[in-house]
């Protein structure tokens, strides 16, 4: 079978590495060899798949349903599979190989065309939330994660450099970056985090009704995991006449549903949109741009 990778990760990939590497073009042969070490019976590629590696719908020598990830290095495989394994199946996606070949992760298969997203809005919120809730725990000691001041750290200096280039989006960034350095002064818990948890990551299941997959891990407070989900169907809430107060009313339900502080989760919401916002319009797409930026201007 040749492998060929889905134009949405082509298209990614493109966007996090411009100036282009050698990762796709060694794809089809890595896969190749990850499927003949592992004897899987290939179904087909997952069409569009993900923003950050190929997803295979495999089957293993004894005839079990399984997933095979190939990811770059900058989409931190690693990491996720040390998350997968501390988290062993509660509320993520079980690791069917704790160790292998840097870059393949292969995992439980679940019902990969069955998102959470796929639920009327208020039951897609309450499941995923329940299902964030699993996987606040404790990190493992030594844990090889960025912590959300390292990972928001790296993310303000680009936001300061593309409001220097554009003073339109400057007032948004400073008050972004106001509100980050306010929120970690004083960080009140220390938790591993999905990273970029919202609805379309969280797939229907056969063990559990649903479960997270693709953790971006960082170790930190639970509101800045919870800030993502805020957003999200976030071109709904910009076509509604009342969406300010519905996105400040879904702030204050979260909030509340998950014991998290409603100021500290506006906050982390307010920053990770403002960050989405200026790193769409860096690599070119406006329309993303706005919409989250518009958003993040009702926080």
């Amino acid at each position: 079978m040749v492998f060929e990778p889905p134009q949405r990760l082509v298209r990614a990939l493109g966007e996090t590495a411009p100036d282009g590497d050698d990762w796709l073009d060694k794809l089809p042969e890595a896969a190749q060899q990850a499927v003949a070490l592992r004897e899987l019976a290939v179904e087909r590629v997952q069409v569009p798949g993900g923003r950050s590696s190929l997803v295979v719908l495999v089957r293993t020598a004894e005839g079990t349903p399984a997933v095979l990830k190939l990811a770059p290095g900058r989409a931190r495989p690693e990491a996720e599979r040390a998350a997968l394994a501390h988290w062993d199946g509660r509320g993520a996606v079980q690791l069917l190989e704790p160790f292998s070949a840097e870059g393949v992760l292969l995992l439980e298969r679940l019902h990969p065309d069955v998102s959470v997203r796929s639920l009327p809005e208020a039951k897609a919120l309450l499941e995923a939330a329940g299902t964030l809730r699993r996987l606040w725990v404790e990190p493992p000691a030594d844990f090889p994660f960025e912590t959300v001041a390292e990972r928001t750290g790296r993310q303000a200096e680009a936001m300061r450099v593309r409001a220097q280039a554009d003073p339109e989006v400057a007032p948004l960034v400073d008050l972004a970056l106001a509100a980050r350095e306010e929120l970690l002064a004083a960080p009140p818990e220390h938790r591993l985090l999905h990273g970029t948890f919202r609805q379309s990551k969280v797939l229907g299941g056969e063990r559990m009704p649903w479960l997270a997959v693709g953790p971006d891990p960082v170790v930190g407070e639970c509101a800045f995991d919870l800030a993502r989900l805020v957003r999200d169907r976030v071109e709904d809430l910009i076509a509604q006449p009342s969406g300010a107060a519905t996105t400040r009313r879904r702030v204050k339900r979260l909030a509340e549903s998950l014991d998290v502080d409603q100021e500290r989760l506006r906050g982390w919401t307010l920053f990770r949109a403002v960050e989405s916002g200026v790193r769409a319009g860096r690599v070119g797409r406006p329309r993303d741009a706005e919409l989250l930026l518009e958003f993040a201007s009702w926080l």
